[in-house]
């Protein structure tokens, strides 16, 4: 399991049924969707910080999360939380203090193995592989194993405490995006599988986060079922899609990804047009097109969706939603509807940040991984360290992202309230 070489057992589709007297709440959900980037991913604990203390507070009630999806490291921070469903607000503190305690040297564990195979396949000697990668995945392995209760999972589904999660995860030799789901109740299927997006009904379990969490050539991709899967996000990093497959009415979307003004993005072009691009820099690159941009796409997408389904209402009475789904064909619980979203995004450079903190002089990760931190924070200083900024799994580098998550949660404090209150009070029928 450490290196993710050999399939794992298959994972049980049938989740129970459900805890007598347990009903499905007629409250419309609220859905929470995780991006992925690496060791960014504590950006999003701090998002969810506010959330769960500050938000709670104002509002005077436990803040309901009912569809968690996540992808890559979202897929980790999502189940988590599935697992602690029953503390509503120490379940983040719960997962802050994992992240706060993360150790660069512990976490990143040389393939040497791995980095040889790596190092032949840049070269077109051999084949990448299966195996091809840097980094071990032993450690978060053993990470999840520790700290996630998967178990819990299933319990909370039943309770009604929570009432889908659902991880996404990139089928090797189809480039498909297979997003593992499970619901309180295991039958039917979700929704009807596409080219593109195949739902599987599974348990979930430690094997499921890591698949969704092994970026390609940092980590080795897993098996499950014979089939190998890598990460997530190199299809669709936001799962947008799944959230509302899955019965959500709002939706809160965490993307540590930064975007500069339109200014500020072509003055720092200006600035590098002279300067020859490293292939570690055009690396980081490639993990941002593949894990972290997209998803302006999907939200303008859906903001279109919106106006049209809001604009029709307007102009055509309060059944326009259904009679357009039925003109198209589409059943009731897979047809367009009105999405309420908030989009909480990283205000900061997290590349930049990263520079700083490992030339910072409290920075003291030695060896071979601390040199070669401190070269890509040298080497890209003039940059964004992109690829830094992925593998800091620092605990010191998790709480000033934390933290940022928090302000920039706060900079987005009446959307959420507003949010929850909305879909708080607007019961069907």
């Amino acid at each position: 399991m450490n290196d993710g070489d050999e399939a794992l057992p298959a994972t049980a589709p049938d989740e129970g049924a459900p805890r007598p007297g347990a009903e499905r709440s007629a409250r419309p959900r609220v859905g929470l969707v995780l991006a992925g980037g690496a060791a960014r991913g504590a950006y999003e604990v701090g998002v969810l910080e506010h959330i769960v203390e500050e938000v709670s507070r104002d509002l005077g009630y436990d803040v309901p999360l009912d569809v968690l999806c996540g992808t890559s490291v979202g897929a980790v921070n999502v189940a988590t939380l599935a697992a602690f469903a029953d503390e509503p607000r120490s379940r983040v503190a719960r997962l802050s203090g994992v992240w706060k305690n993360l150790r660069i040297d512990e976490m990143l564990r040389p393939r040497h193995r791995g980095v040889y195979a790596v190092g032949r396949a840049l070269f077109g000697r051999t084949p990448l592989g299966m195996a091809g990668a840097l980094f071990e995945s032993g450690p978060l392995a053993e990470l999840l194993e520790r700290n996630v209760p998967f178990a819990r999972i299933d319990e909370h589904l039943r309770a009604g405490r929570v009432q889908a999660v659902a991880l996404s995860a990139t089928q090797i030799a189809t480039g498909r995006t297979v997003v593992f789901v499970q619901r309180r109740h295991a039958s039917p299927e979700p929704w009807e599988p596409t080219s593109a997006v195949v739902p599987q009904v599974v348990r979930l379990r430690p094997v499921h986060a890591l698949a969704s969490a092994a970026l390609p050539m940092l980590f080795p991709a897993v098996a499950i079922d014979g089939h190998y899967y890598c990460d997530g996000g190199l299809r669709q990093n936001i799962p947008l899609s799944p959230a509302r497959r899955l019965g959500a009415a709002g939706v809160i979307v965490v993307n540590p990804r930064y975007r500069p003004a339109r200014g500020g993005a072509a003055r720092g072009a200006a600035e590098l047009v002279e300067q020859a691009p490293s292939a570690l820099f055009m690396f980081g690159k490639a993990l941002n097109a593949l894990l972290l941009d997209r998803i302006d796409n999907d939200l303008d997408r859906l903001e279109k969706i919106n106006d049209i389904l809001e604009a029709g209402t307007r102009r055509y009475g309060p059944d326009f939603t259904r009679e357009l789904n039925v003109a198209l064909g589409r059943p009731p619980e897979d047809g367009l509807r009105q999405l309420h979203t908030v989009h909480i995004r990283c205000s900061a450079n997290v590349g930049e940040l990263g520079a700083d903190h490992v030339r910072a002089p409290g920075f003291h990760v030695g060896g071979v991984l601390g040199r070669i931190m401190r070269q890509l924070a040298e080497a890209e200083a003039t940059r964004e360290a992109d690829l830094l900024s992925y593998l800091l799994f620092d605990g010191e580098f998790a709480k000033k992202l934390i933290e940022l998550g928090r302000s920039d949660a706060r900079s987005h404090h009446d959307e959420l309230c507003a949010l929850f209150e909305r879909l708080r009070t607007d019961r069907p029928g």
